[in-house]
């Protein structure tokens, strides 16, 4: 029979093991993620991993989960705000019906074009309305016309300027449906949210580690949403709109 402290430290080296978090993720990328990843979805990972900022891109297992939630709860219309080379563009297009719609907004079409080939090659590119310009008055132009009947969205996803994220969030609340789904990435920038105060953080997470502590502070407290925060790429948050 094991000894309580035998079995105690039998079970803190197990979590440690466990707690690694890049075994982890590597182990679900291999086991569950890669295997029964879209051929197209494989293309564009691998070309937006040649881009000097691939960083911007979601995670793989991310993109698996997001594209898997769309089809649960049967998004038709979406709307992204930061698009990158498209690999989570790719993911929402793939799981939208044939009739679905995406309207995706950023400022630098470049890097769309780099995965816009494979977009089209994957038969999805009559799913994508880009728009190229600040989100902002692209959104505020939207509020504008679903006040006036425009359409209202099923999911949205957030990954573009992060100080902005609140601004946003006042915003796709009047475009996303009663009952729709809000997605906003890196919500956890890199751990630094969960750092003590006087920990050190490197220069380049501490602007927006500010940020993403009130806005997540904020989505906690916000009534209008219930809200799931998932270890997830970078973090995700997602927002289920109440009201």
């Amino acid at each position: 029979m094991h000894s309580t402290r035998s079995l105690s430290l039998s079970l803190s080296l197990s979590l440690s093991v466990i707690d690694d978090r890049r075994l982890t993720v590597q182990y679900i990328l291999e086991t569950s993620v890669y295997p029964r990843e879209p051929a197209a979805m494989k293309e564009l990972r691998q070309i937006t991993a040649k881009h000097p900022r691939s960083g911007m891109a979601i995670a793989s297992n991310e993109a698996q989960f997001l594209n898997l939630l769309l089809k649960l709860i049967n998004a038709k219309n979406t709307l992204e705000i930061g698009v990158f080379t498209g690999y989570s563009l790719l993911a929402t297009a793939l799981a939208l019906p044939d009739d679905g719609k995406i309207l995706a907004i950023d400022v630098d079409r470049k890097s769309f074009e780099l995965g816009l080939p494979v977009i089209q090659k994957a038969g999805v590119e009559h799913k994508i309305d880009f728009r190229e310009g600040a989100a902002l008055p692209i959104l505020d132009e939207l509020v504008k016309e679903e006040k006036n009947g425009g359409r209202r969205f099923d999911f949205v996803f957030v990954d573009a300027d992060k100080n902005n994220y609140l601004n946003y969030h006042r915003r796709v609340l009047e475009l996303v449906k009663v009952g729709g789904v809000i997605g906003y990435d890196n919500t956890l920038w890199s751990g630094s949210v969960a750092a003590a105060p006087d920990e050190p953080i490197p220069e380049i997470l501490m602007e927006s580690r500010d940020y993403f502590v009130e806005f997540n502070k904020f989505l906690a407290a916000d009534p209008r949403v219930e809200i799931c925060q998932l270890c997830i790429g970078d973090g995700l948050t997602l927002c289920r709109r109440l009201s």
